[in-house]
């Protein structure tokens, strides 16, 4: 009997539970709980949402969602590298670095880690640091042009001239029309007194783009022996890039000291003066 009993409560128990599980599942809601695969997926979403943002210069925008992609997903070294290129864009430089560390810690081996690192160092004038990453980030990818090209331009501002040709010799052979390359072995040969290679080079670089830059060092190459055709391509250039005409932005374009002081009397010349003076007033109206 008492065993009987015992069934009874047991079972009016066990009914009583179950009706109580019913209820509640009534009364509470069913909350879908994601997985990490797909949280991870959604970190993914979201830092190419952030990588768009940057892309159309939304610069703090793209920074936020890039945050919140690295708070979803902080294993991924691209949301990582998102994150660094939205605060470079937002000019916070040392952030970047230390986010950059975070990603060559969860993979060292890409080279995009390693030029974004030289980008920066080169942005607060660290150059031997810059040197190194880039040299990191080329073992990794060899045959990038651009990331030869740029270590060119750091040997060109050591004055290394002999090995900044090197290089873009090097870049060129990957990329035959990179003209960028062909304009900086411009720069180099006229640091070096080689004005006719500076001229052959600068040329060169014209046949594939008529960009301001080689135009106008090749009118500072031309500013003696033929003057009249070195003030129609320095018209030419003023016209296409009016920031050509102001000495300390051709500085950050790495024109030495040589080619700058041809350049500046080239445009002292008369015929060039009304040039100048609307190349300087387009300036203004641009800032």
């Amino acid at each position: 009997m008492k065993k009987f009993l015992t069934q009874i409560i047991w079972f009016f128990l066990i009914s009583f539970y179950f009706i109580q599980i019913q209820k509640v599942q009534a009364i509470v809601p069913y909350y879908y709980l994601p997985t990490i695969k797909n949280l991870q997926k959604q970190g993914i979403y979201i830092g190419k949402n952030a990588y768009q943002l940057l892309y159309f210069g939304q610069y703090k925008d793209s920074l936020n969602l890039a945050k919140l992609a690295i708070k979803i997903n902080a294993k991924d070294e691209k949301l990582w590298l998102i994150l660094a290129e939205a605060q470079i864009a937002n000019k916070q430089y040392k952030k970047a670095l230390k986010t950059l560390n975070k990603a060559e810690q969860i993979n060292s081996n890409i080279s995009e880690i390693y030029f974004a690192k030289s980008n920066i160092y080169l942005k607060i004038s660290q150059q031997k640091k810059a040197k190194t990453a880039l040299e990191k980030g080329i073992k990794i990818e060899p045959n990038n042009h651009k990331a030869i090209f740029q270590l060119g331009n750091i040997l060109l501002m050591e004055k290394n001239y002999l090995g900044a040709i090197k290089l873009f010799n090097k870049s060129i052979k990957i990329k035959p029309d990179f003209w960028q390359a062909i304009n900086n072995k411009g720069l180099a040969y006229f640091e070096k007194n080689n004005i006719n290679l500076s001229i052959k080079f600068f040329e060169s670089a014209i046949s594939i783009e008529e960009n301001a830059e080689p135009l106008l060092g090749l009118a500072s190459c031309l500013r003696i022996n033929n003057t009249k055709l070195a003030i129609e391509l320095a018209k030419k250039a003023l016209a296409i890039d009016p920031k050509y005409v102001n000495y300390e932005y051709r500085t950050e374009q790495l024109w030495g000291e040589k080619l700058q002081a041809s350049t500046e009397l080239l445009l002292q010349n008369e015929e060039l003066k009304k040039n100048i003076i609307i190349a300087k007033s387009k300036i203004i109206q641009s800032s």
